[in-house]
C-alpha cells in the first residue's frame, strides 16, 4: 500500500494503578494477521525490515461499568499531565491522579506510558508517580530502530541525553518534584522533547457526555469559518436528519472571545476554570437549522432539535477536526442516542483511506454490538479492532483483544459476544430481577 498522509500515529498505551485498572494494561494499535485487507496504515519506521502497520480504528466493549471509559480517560490523564503540570499551581501542589481505590493500591504510585510514530520515527515516553511527587519519567526514540536516550528521571536525578544539553540543563534548573520534565523542557523550547509535547496538544481530544456543550462550541466556531464549513455542513446533511442547511448569524465580540476560550479549554490548551466564560448554551452559537418541508424549509432554533441532532452536532465538530489533521479522537460511548447506521458510517470515516487520508484514528467505547458485525463481509471492525474490558471479582478492570482468543475469519462475533463466548458481558440474575418484580406487585396490593 502505498503511503499516504500523516507519519504521526499512536502505537500503544499502557498504564498500571489508575482508575479501574489495578494491574497493567496493555492497548495496541498495531495490526496483526487477522487485519482486514486495506485497513492498516503503514509507517516508515521499520520492525525487522518491514513498514509498521497502524490501525485507524478500535472499539471497546463490555459491560456497564466494566471500565471501558476508563481507559480513554487514562489516556486523557496523561495528556492533562504533559499539558497542565508544569504551569499549572507551584511547588506544594498535589499531582492530581486516580488510582485504584478498592484496596491499598491508593497508595502506589500510578504508571501511564504512551508509544508514538512522529515524523516516522517512534518515540516512547512514560511517567510514574505518586500524589507528591514524579518518581520516574522517561523518554526515548528509536530514530534507526535502536533506543536513543531524549533523558531518563529517577525523582530529582535526570539523564540526559547526547543531543541538547545545554538546553536540558537549563530545563534542570527550573523542573519541580511535582511537574513533569516534558513539560518544562516544552515551556523552554527543548527541540527534541517539544514535538512530544506538541502531539498531545493536538490529539487525544476526550468526546464524552460531560464535554458536549463545550463540543457544540466547537462545532459551531468550524460552521462560522467559511474554509472549514463545507466540511462540517455535507455530515450534517448526510445524517438524515432532516437538515437541509446551516444558518449563521454574527456573534458579538464577548461570544466570539467565549467561544475561542471553550474550544482551547476542550483543546487542552488552557486548564478549565469555573466561571461562566467557560460554559455556554447552545441557543448562544449563532446557529439555526432548516429543515425539509413539502414547500420551502422551515427554519428551527437548535433548542428544538432532538437528542441525536444534538449528539451529532457536538461530535461532527470534533470528527472533522481529527480527520483534517490526522489526530487521535477519544469517543466515550459512540452511540449515544444515535441510529447504528450512523454510527457505522461514522467509523467507516476513518476506517477508509479516502475519507482519512491523514490517518485519523478514533478509539472509542460502545455496547453497539452491530459494529462487532456478523460473518466475513459483514464487518465495520476488523478482528484485530476489537477490545473488551471485564469486571474482576475484586472490581479491577482486565483489558485483552478479541484476536488473543482467536477469532476465526468466517465467525459471526456480534452474535457470539451476545452468546457471552468472549466473556465482558454483563451477568443478570433472572431470579434477582423476578424477585424485585413480586415485591412491587406486593408493594401496589398493600
Amino acid at each position: 500500500m502505498e503511503m499516504v498522509g500523516s507519519t504521526s500515529m499512536l502505537l500503544a498505551f499502557r498504564a498500571e494503578n489508575t482508575r479501574s485498572f489495578r494491574e497493567e494494561l496493555d492497548f495496541s494499535l498495531e495490526a496483526t494477521a487477522l487485519a482486514e485487507s486495506g485497513v492498516p496504515r503503514e509507517v516508515p519506521w521499520r520492525v525487522g525490515g518491514h513498514p509498521l502497520r497502524l490501525l485507524p480504528a478500535a472499539g471497546l466493549f463490555g459491560a456497564n461499568a466494566s471500565g471501558k471509559t476508563n481507559l480513554l480517560k487514562a489516556l486523557d490523564d496523561l495528556r492533562g499531565h504533559v499539558l497542565h503540570s508544569f504551569r499549572a499551581g507551584g511547588p506544594s501542589r498535589r499531582i492530581p491522579r486516580s488510582p485504584f481505590r478498592l484496596d491499598g493500591a491508593v497508595e502506589k504510585p500510578t504508571c501511564l506510558e504512551i508509544d508514538l510514530i512522529l515524523d516516522g520515527v517512534r518515540h516512547e515516553y512514560g511517567i510514574r508517580f505518586d500524589d507528591h511527587r514524579v518518581i520516574e519519567e522517561w523518554a526515548y526514540r528509536y530514530p534507526r530502530g535502536r533506543a536513543a536516550l531524549l533523558f531518563r528521571r529517577d525523582g530529582d536525578e535526570v539523564e540526559l541525553g547526547a543531543a541538547n544539553r545545554s538546553k536540558g540543563r537549563a530545563v534542570l534548573e527550573v523542573m519541580r518534584p511535582n511537574a513533569l520534565f516534558l513539560s518544562a523542557a516544552a515551556a523552554a523550547g527543548h527541540p527534541d522533547l517539544l514535538p512530544i509535547y506538541e502531539w498531545f496538544e493536538g490529539n487525544l481530544l476526550l468526546a464524552e457526555a460531560s464535554s458536549r456543550t463545550q463540543r457544540w462550541a466547537f462545532t459551531a466556531q468550524l460552521l462560522h469559518r467559511k474554509e472549514t464549513r463545507e466540511l462540517v455542513l455535507p455530515l450534517i446533511r448526510a445524517a438524515d436528519l432532516g437538515i437541509t442547511d446551516v444558518k449563521i448569524r454574527p456573534l458579538d465580540p464577548q461570544t466570539v472571545e467565549r467561544l475561542r476560550r471553550i474550544v482551547e479549554i476542550l483543546n487542552g490548551q488552557d486548564e478549565e476554570a469555573e466561571d461562566e466564560g467557560s460554559e455556554i448554551k447552545i441557543t448562544e452559537l449563532g446557529v439555526t437549522l432548516s429543515h425539509r418541508a413539502a414547500g420551502d424549509d422551515v427554519d428551527f432554533d437548535v433548542k428544538d432539535e432532538s437528542l441525536g441532532t444534538l449528539v451529532w452536532l457536538g461530535l461532527i465538530g470534533p470528527v472533522v477536526d481529527a480527520l483534517t489533521r490526522g489526530s487521535v479522537l477519544l469517543a466515550d460511548e459512540l452511540e449515544a442516542s444515535l441510529h447504528p447506521a450512523l454510527v457505522t458510517r461514522l467509523v467507516g470515516l476513518f476506517q477508509e483511506p479516502e475519507s482519512n487520508p491523514f490517518n485519523a484514528q478514533l478509539i472509542f467505547s460502545s455496547h453497539d454490538v452491530s459494529l462487532l458485525g456478523g460473518a466475513e463481509g459483514d464487518r465495520v471492525l476488523g478482528r484485530d479492532q476489537i477490545w473488551f474490558t471485564e469486571k474482576l471479582p475484586d472490581g479491577s478492570t482486565r483489558l485483552y483483544p478479541l484476536s488473543d482468543l482467536g477469532p476465526r475469519k468466517e465467525e459471526a462475533i456480534g452474535r457470539r459476544y451476545l452468546a457471552g463466548r468472549y466473556g465482558a458481558t454483563p451477568i443478570v440474575s433472572h431470579e434477582e430481577f423476578t424477585e424485585i418484580a413480586r415485591n412491587i406487585t406486593e408493594s401496589e396490593c398493600g
